[in-house]
């Protein structure tokens, strides 16, 4: 199999992070997430802008963006080009990180602000008919038979207005295929890369503009594209890896049940050339049963 580079390099989480948490880049980061939480962001602090040493193993770098804005959210950003079927896991994990470090033992539980988590996926990931999943903390629908009339018309829905989670997914956006009127299309139509409707984003969003730029002169860098080519080399060979992995686990439970439906064959005195023809097994393998 051949392998392809990537169309659009944001998709990659390294290009994607470097991007962002480039110095000099904040505006970059600003006006995304400003795209992305309908919010104006007055002031805006990168925690973890330095990348990992274990950049080749696809496995285990996590190359996410946290930072701090507005009276210290807390938002984390993942780009997840690859489903690793742990996304709902992760997301919490990171909400109970950006929450736990927040209140150290003397302080109050009042000083406890926002903590947001955004994925941008590659995949689906949700059966929603939206390319944009919002979570908070809600409430069940009110059951009858607990139902008290305190003479609330509207009830809260919101439990906790300290959780908050955004889920993107990119086929949907591209299967929209939506103009480039909002913020957050023009961003998401970069990260997708598609050619013609970047350049139209590029020329209403100036933000946009420069973070395509920056992704094209990080590519220029032969450092930089020596290591992006080889992350995609590892991402390629560890989806084969697992693909191959897949297949021999079918077959083999494929060769499990055979071995059983042969010794309740033989159990039946059907003879081993009939055996063999119904289960697809050799006479050495029906032999060594």
């Amino acid at each position: 199999m051949e392998l392809k580079k990537e169309e659009a390099p944001l998709l990659d989480d390294y290009i994607f992070k470097r991007t962002f948490t480039k110095e000099g880049t904040k505006e970059l980061l600003k006006d995304f997430l400003e795209a992305i939480l309908n919010e104006e962001i007055m002031d805006l602090t990168v925690i973890n802008s330095e990348i990992p040493k274990d950049l080749l193993d696809e496995k285990a770098s996590v190359l996410d963006i946290r930072a701090k804005f507005n009276n210290e959210k807390i938002v984390d950003i993942e780009m997840q080009v690859r489903d690793t079927h742990n996304i709902k896991e992760r997301s919490t994990i990171y909400m109970s990180k950006n929450i736990s470090t927040q209140v150290k033992k003397s302080q109050d539980y009042d000083k406890l602000t926002k903590s947001i988590v955004i994925f941008i996926m590659n995949f689906n990931l949700y059966k929603r008919n939206s390319y944009h999943q919002v979570a908070h903390m809600k409430f069940e629908k009110t059951k009858e038979n607990e139902y008290v009339n305190m003479g609330y018309i509207q009830e809260e829905e919101i439990a906790n207005n300290n959780l908050e989670m955004h889920f993107i997914e990119l086929p949907k956006f591209v299967k929209k295929n939506p103009g480039v009127e909002s913020k957050l299309e023009q961003w998401l139509w970069l990260i997708c890369g598609k050619e013609e409707k970047v350049k139209m984003a590029e020329a209403r969003n100036e933000e946009v503009k420069k973070a395509a730029d920056l992704v094209e002169e990080l590519l220029s860098d032969p450092e930089v594209q020596e290591l992006y080519d080889a992350r995609l080399m590892a991402r390629f060979n560890y989806a084969t890896s697992m693909e191959w992995e897949r297949k021999h686990g079918e077959e083999e439970g494929k060769k499990e049940n055979s071995k059983r439906i042969a010794r309740e064959l033989k159990k039946m005195n059907m003879p081993e050339e009939e055996i063999c023809r119904i289960t697809e097994l050799t006479k050495e393998e029906l032999n060594e049963l």
